[in-house]
């Protein structure tokens, strides 16, 4: 292996692993929370989805603009979480942490019907195809720019797989989780990545870029512990 090769491989094995992590972050969440049979259908939608763009765009996706597709979808993905945080912080100020290990299906988000859930497809769907588009641009773009496309592509699908491996794992320490408690952390991750793209969207330039994630994530902890903490003693004292 060349200097070239190995230069590229570890570029975009890291850059991918970034866009990764936070589409496993999104699936994970909502296949826990609302149930993986439909989120399911949703990542495969989403890579069948992702697999047509690439196959009728290819090379031409390096000069696509990632910026309307990051704005519609940081938009939803914000309407989504907003919800869900103001449910989660609602519920989980009336039950607490009791339980810990019990999972709540009762008055939760879990869904128990017939056929698809539509909410879980769509942001399942939304979050393999944002962050799939995106690693397709670093594979592209790295690997034209140094002529070594197989490198990148490598580079690439190993940081897919052991994300994806990671996150199968963390699957099973989630369902034990209840619902309500599950519910706020899911309502804040959505709403961190749908206004950390909406923004992004807008032109915005993130002083650290992706790493701004993490203060905006934990900004949101906090407003959702502070609401959380005045909900609880509205509670209490009614």
């Amino acid at each position: 292996m060349t200097t070239a090769t190995a230069t590229v491989f570890i570029t975009t094995f890291l850059a991918s692993t970034v866009e990764a992590i936070e589409m496993v972050a999104i699936v994970v969440g909502v296949g826990a929370t609302r149930g993986w049979r439909s989120t399911w259908f949703g990542v495969t939608a989403g890579f069948a989805l992702l697999v047509a763009v690439v196959v009728v765009f290819g090379l031409a996706l390096g000069s696509v603009p990632i910026g309307p597709l990051r704005l519609v979808i940081g938009v939803l993905l914000l309407v989504f979480g907003l919800q869900w945080l103001r449910k989660g912080i609602k519920r989980v100020a009336a039950r607490s942490l009791t339980g810990m290990g019990i999972p709540e299906v009762t008055d939760s988000e879990f869904w128990v019907g017939r056929g698809v859930d539509w909410t879980a497809f769509v942001l399942a769907l939304k979050g393999v195809l944002l962050e799939g588009v995106e690693i397709a641009f670093i594979v592209i773009s790295v690997g034209l720019a140094a002529r070594e496309m197989t490198a990148a592509i490598v580079g690439a699908a190993s940081a897919l797989v052991l994300t994806a491996a990671a996150g199968t794992a963390f699957a099973a320490v989630f369902n034990r989780i209840p619902r309500s408690f599950l519910q706020l952390v899911v309502g804040i991750l959505l709403t961190t990545f749908g206004t950390f793209w909406s923004l992004e969207g807008l032109g915005v330039e993130w002083p650290s870029g992706d790493l701004s994630i993490l203060p905006l994530l934990a900004f949101y902890a906090v407003i959702a512990l502070s609401y959380t903490r005045i909900e609880r003693r509205r509670v209490v004292a009614g």
